[in-house]
């Protein structure tokens, strides 16, 4: 005789456990090899477009951002390494442009005359370091952030093909006259107006750009003005289209998809300290390297968020992808969580909402300071969690025992339909 009581509805939980069994556990039918090539091309492609989408979007919000440049420029010029090169150097410029041993005997006594070369060169040192403390001055600083914020602002307008005073185009060259900058700091090292007269009006004239390349730089902003904006969107597009295409094979093509965009972060950050000792070694004469290199490191400090970023965003996809693996952990895991996740989702909803509040006002990346960032992580993360579930509710119903635990007296036949309707 059949058995009967709670012997017989736990025989009846095995069989709705087994015929519960997700469609997902079924052998899934292989991938076509022109599918696997095209998801392969996609993922290779947004992970391409993801680098070149890191430098436009460093250039645009870096290079030609007035107040990303106002910010870098503070923080050069407050840097000491920085302030005592620029001493050095901006005196250096007046000896060049300016007998001082001939301005120093016009002004010493006959007898002393003889005097100005040692003096001339015993006031040099000293010189340098009366800029280095004059440019530790909050006034000199904020007067030198002005200036350079001006300068920015003609030189971006410039590349625009916007040209305005302050910065010509003739002969050929852009270039930024910061002659008056030379003058000041001559006047306040005690120079008279007689000597500053004769400095040759070249003196502190900088080239910017040549004839021939103004053209292919006014370009280069107008196409990275354009692709900051989009390369980003079609990144994340390319690796949507890959994971829906790849039916049965999301999780390993979201997978790679993250360990890509962690690649590309760790390239950037290669390329960015590969760049700057070439560009600190070779570019620069050895008196002022440290400045150079701390100077690269301020322009390029939003480049070195953008690739900390990627890589932080690609590791948490990827770890996603295995978490939702069939790997003994995860599968442990997803079995520990599955309760609240099925059952709870008010609990779900607000611990979720609590750490993606506690992220906003963190603001460690750029995207979380910008409206569409927070958006855009939002709702990944809803969706994520939507994932979770489903997947949860399929390997873990609720009503049906987990392989390894007791058996317990199945409940009523109506609450089963409840918990299977749920």
């Amino acid at each position: 005789m059949p058995p009967r009581g709670p012997q017989r509805d736990t025989v009846a939980v095995t069989a709705e456990s087994a015929a519960s069994v997700p469609a997902e556990r079924a052998p899934a039918a292989p991938l076509s090899r022109t599918r696997r090539i095209v998801i392969w091309v996609l993922v290779v492609l947004a992970t391409v477009l993801a680098l070149v989408s890191i430098l436009t979007t460093w250039v645009n919000r870096q290079m030609l951002d007035n107040a990303a440049w106002n910010r870098a420029t503070a923080q050069v010029i407050q840097d000491p390494q920085v302030q005592t090169a620029l001493g050095d150097f901006t005196v250096n410029q007046l000896y060049e442009n300016i007998n001082v041993t001939q301005a120093l005997q016009q002004h010493l006594p006959q007898q002393l005359k003889g005097l100005a070369p040692q003096l001339s060169g015993a006031l040099q040192g000293p010189a340098a370091r009366a800029v280095t403390l004059l440019l530790q001055r909050p006034r000199v600083q904020q007067a030198f952030i002005q200036a350079s914020s001006i300068a920015h602002q003609k030189l971006v307008a410039v590349l625009e093909d916007k040209t305005c005073c302050g910065i010509s185009t003739g002969n050929g060259v852009v270039t930024l006259n910061a002659h008056e900058l030379l003058v000041e700091v001559g006047t306040q090292l005690g120079l008279s107006s007689d000597v500053l007269a004769r400095l040759p009006s070249t003196a502190g004239q900088i080239t910017l750009l040549k004839s021939d390349q103004l053209s292919a730089a006014q370009t280069g902003v107008r196409a990275i003005r354009v692709l900051s904006v989009w390369l980003l969107f079609g990144v994340l597009v390319l690796y949507g289209v890959a994971i829906y295409l790849a039916r049965g094979a999301r999780r390993a093509t979201l997978r790679n998809a993250g360990l890509g965009l962690a690649l590309v972060g760790l390239i950037t950050l290669v390329i960015r300290r590969l760049l700057g000792n070439y560009l600190t070694d070779s570019l620069s004469t050895p008196g002022y390297q440290p400045a150079t290199h701390r100077m690269y490191l301020i322009g390029t400090s939003i480049l070195g968020q953008i690739g900390q970023a990627a890589v932080l965003y690609g590791a948490i996809a990827a770890l996603a992808a295995v978490f939702a693996g069939p790997t003994e952990p995860a599968v442990w895991l997803r079995r520990k969580l599955a309760p609240t996740l099925n059952e709870h989702q008010g609990i779900v909803w607000g611990s979720v909402g609590f750490i993606f509040v506690l992220l906003v006002l963190w603001g460690g990346t750029h995207a979380l300071r910008e409206w569409w960032g927070i958006l855009l992580l939002g709702g990944l993360i809803a969706l994520g969690v939507v994932a979770l579930r489903r997947q949860t509710l399929q390997e873990f119903p609720s009503g049906v025992a987990v392989a390894g635990a007791p058996a317990t007296e199945a409940p009523p036949a109506a609450e089963r339909s409840d918990e299977n309707a749920t």
